[in-house]
C-alpha cells in the first residue's frame, strides 16, 4: 500500500480532491498538521509528500520557525527521490528548497482565472490529456522563479510562473485545482481581508457564486495526479 503524508499548515487548506483521489487508489494517508505542532516526517515513512497551502510565506523563517525544518523535510524527500507535490505555498516551499527565489508578486491573484500550458512542455506526460487552457482556483501574494534543472510547463495572466516540475517525482503548482466547495468557502471566509482592488481579484461573491467551477478543477487534478502516479522517478 502506497504511503502518502501531507503537510498541513492551516485548518482551511487541506488535500482537497488529492485525498479523494488518493483513497481511490488504496493509499494509505497521514498528516503533519503544522498548527498543532506535530514532528516532521522522516522519508522512510512514505512514498508521497504532499506540502499544502497556507497564508505565510517561505522567507519568514523569523515569525515561523518551523519553515527551515519543513524545507529540510522537503530536501531529503527529494534528495531520497520521493514523489513530492506543492500546491501554493507548498510549491513555493520546493522551489526556495531547490535554490529558486521566493518573493511577492507584483498583482496578487485571487479567484478563478484560467492557466496556460507553456508550447515547449506540451509533450510532457505529465500534461497528458491537460488542455492547453485550464481554469484554476487562485489565492496567493508569491510568486517563485522556476528552479534551476525544472521544466516550467504554465503560466497565467497574472503569474507567468504557475508550474514546474523535475523528472517524474517532483511537481510544483501555484494555482489550486484541488480545492472543494468546503475548502473554498474556509478560505474565503479566513482570508477575505487579502482581497482589495486589483484586476486580479475577485471579491468574495463572484468566486462563491462560481461553485460550479469546482467539477472542472478537480477533473484536472485528478489527470495531473494519475499522470504524476504513472510517471517513473526520473523519468
Amino acid at each position: 500500500m502506497p504511503r502518502l503524508q501531507c503537510i498541513q499548515h492551516v485548518p482551511f487548506e487541506g488535500l482537497g480532491r488529492i485525498e479523494t483521489f488518493a483513497r481511490g487508489k488504496r493509499f494509505f494517508i497521514s498528516t503533519t498538521r503544522i498548527y498543532e505542532n506535530d514532528p516532521f516526517p522522516k522519508p522512510e515513512s512514505f512514498d508521497w509528500l504532499v506540502v499544502m497551502g497556507g497564508p505565510m510565506s517561505v522567507y519568514e523563517e523569523s515569525a515561523f520557525p518551523w519553515i527551515t525544518e519543513e524545507k529540510k523535510c522537503i530536501g531529503s524527500a527529494i534528495a531520497d527521490h520521493k514523489k513530492v507535490i506543492g500546491i501554493c505555498l507548498g510549491a513555493q516551499m520546493i522551489a526556495s528548497v531547490l535554490g529558486a527565489r521566493v518573493y511577492p508578486i507584483h498583482y496578487k491573484e485571487i479567484g478563478w482565472f484560467p492557466v496556460s500550458v507553456k508550447p515547449h512542455a506540451r509533450d510532457q506526460k505529465i500534461l497528458r490529456d491537460i488542455p492547453d487552457r485550464f481554469l484554476a482556483f487562485h489565492w496567493h501574494g508569491d510568486t517563485f522563479d522556476i528552479p534551476r534543472g525544472a521544466v516550467h510547463f504554465a503560466g497565467s495572466g497574472a503569474c507567468a510562473n504557475q508550474g514546474f516540475f523535475i523528472g517524474g517525482h517532483v511537481l510544483g503548482l501555484q494555482f489550486h485545482c484541488e480545492s472543494t466547495r468546503a475548502g473554498v468557502e474556509s478560505i474565503v471566509e479566513q482570508c477575505a481581508s487579502d482581497i482589495g482592488m486589483g484586476r486580479w481579484m475577485q471579491r468574495p461573491s463572484t468566486i462563491l457564486s462560481n461553485m460550479h467551477n469546482i467539477r472542472e478543477i478537480n477533473v484536472t487534478m485528478d489527470t495531473f495526479l494519475a499522470n504524476f502516479l504513472n510517471s517513473p522517478i526520473g523519468g
